[in-house]
């Protein structure tokens, strides 16, 4: 049985173990505005939506961040006009979501044949990670960190109350927009290491179970970055023991915390 220290001490492994802290402080800040401002299913689609792009770059040597940050902020920028134009953007959402994975599988298959690429794009991997990874990983935890201090009374009571949240005076627009842009680019941060059809597992099942446990925006936040932050590390451990991407473990972790905790609460 591989022994915990080798997540320190095996060079791979420990990229991978700063890569997962650093999503989990992302995700446990980000994922509680995204679990009050009901944005599970964007931080979900928005992911999805850059599979084709990154299909693309990767085949064509174009940094696969960069288009996939590009193509995020794309989208971003579409859900809030679409929101702005008093339009309902789930349905378009939910459109893009099918038309996104089936226009990547089709690309990676029948134009640019990278099978291999499918898989660690869909469900991320232990290998592979590097500094590029990295730094996008820390600019997200950094920029999370930063929003939130300067934008969670806003974030709060949009979240709140949104009718009255513009009374306030608070820029709840460049607000909104500030967010669904950040929740693009922690998205696309999350992909080398839980793939695309995983990102709610860093950024929405860890807030979601913390805020069965919380009564206040503070203990959320705090509750959400313990529970990302032990559902990654545990995570990685059982990716490496088992031989597995570690998407599947942290989601299935994060999934098994949510409906114990459910359980409990309800009692």
């Amino acid at each position: 049985m591989p022994s915990p220290l080798d997540l320190v001490e095996i060079p791979f492994l420990r990229d991978a173990l700063v890569e997962l802290v650093l999503l989990a402080i992302a995700g446990g800040i980000l994922g509680a505005w995204i679990v009050l401002r009901r944005l599970a299913f964007f931080s979900h689609a928005v992911g999805s939506a850059t599979f084709p792009g990154l299909v693309a770059a990767d085949a064509s040597g174009v940094s696969p961040t960069l288009a996939g940050v590009a193509v995020a902020l794309g989208y971003a920028g579409g859900v809030e006009r679409a929101g702005r134009a008093g339009r309902e953007p789930s349905e378009a959402t939910a459109l893009l979501l099918v038309a996104a994975l089936a226009g990547g599988v089709v690309l990676a298959s029948d134009v640019f044949e990278s099978g291999a690429a499918v898989d660690r794009l869909l469900f991320g991997t232990l290998l592979g990670l590097d500094g590029a990874d990295l730094a996008l990983s820390a600019a997200a935890a950094a920029l999370a960190a930063s929003a939130t201090l300067a934008l969670g009374r806003t974030w709060a009571a949009v979240a709140f109350d949104p009718d009255a949240a513009p009374t306030l005076g608070l820029p709840a627009g460049l607000a909104d927009f500030l967010l669904l842009a950040l929740v693009a680019v922690a998205a696309v941060a999350a992909i080398p290491a839980v793939g695309v059809l995983l990102v709610t597992a860093i950024y929405v099942l860890p807030a979601a179970s913390a805020r069965l446990l919380s009564s206040s925006v503070p203990t959320l936040i705090a509750w959400a970055l313990a529970l990302a932050l032990a559902e990654g590390v545990l995570g990685l451990y059982l990716a490496y023991w088992l031989d597995v991407p570690p998407g599947p473990p942290v989601a299935l972790l994060g999934a098994a915390s949510y409906l114990v905790l459910s359980v409990v609460s309800a009692r």
